[in-house]
């Protein structure tokens, strides 16, 4: 956000003792966990202020999603960083488990290619809106399998703004 606080997946910051942000134009940024909930495997993060030019995803809504919409996964897989894939929604409402076990209801499944390393990326519709979060795939050999998982962003918004209220009560 213009504050300057990032959401990604709490395994892609699980035991990080340090935390840097790279920007597209490749802006560097110290990075402090604000909060991480493995059970819904989000974090957030602070940089404290944004580098100029770097703008917030403008928001989707998942509740509109339908299976078939087209869809593009943003991230840095298997090391490439800045990869954009495309393909399409293939299902609704899955569950999916969490890094420690607990269910997450409500994820969006895509065929557009998510490896190791899309995790904490946007997804995104055809319009350039945030509409999830990468954080899983499904695959026996740990390549995209076609079959790969987001949080949505109606579940982040219902989310972040208890995790904020949390981190703002341990500080």
């Amino acid at each position: 956000d213009d504050e300057g606080r990032i959401l990604t997946n709490a395994h892609v910051v699980e035991g990080a003792r340090n935390v840097t942000v790279t920007y597209a134009d490749g802006t560097e940024q110290d990075a402090k966990i604000l909060a991480a909930d493995a059970s819904i495997d989000l974090a957030v993060l602070d940089v404290g202020s944004v580098p100029p030019g770097a703008k917030p995803l403008p928001l989707g809504e998942s509740a509109r999603l339908t299976v078939g919409d087209p869809v593009v996964a943003i991230g840095n897989p298997l090391g490439f960083e800045q990869t954009a894939t495309t393909g399409i929604i293939s299902a609704l409402k899955r569950q999916i488990c969490s890094p420690n076990e607990s269910i997450i209801a409500n994820a969006i499944q895509t065929d557009a290619a998510i490896n190791k390393g899309n995790s904490g990326g946007p997804l995104l519709d055809s319009a350039g809106r945030l509409i999830g979060v990468n954080t899983a795939i499904y695959s026996p050999s740990g390549a995209s399998a076609g079959i790969g998982f987001a949080i949505p962003v109606d579940e982040v918004n219902r989310i972040v703004p208890i995790v904020f209220v949390i981190a703002g009560v341990l500080s």
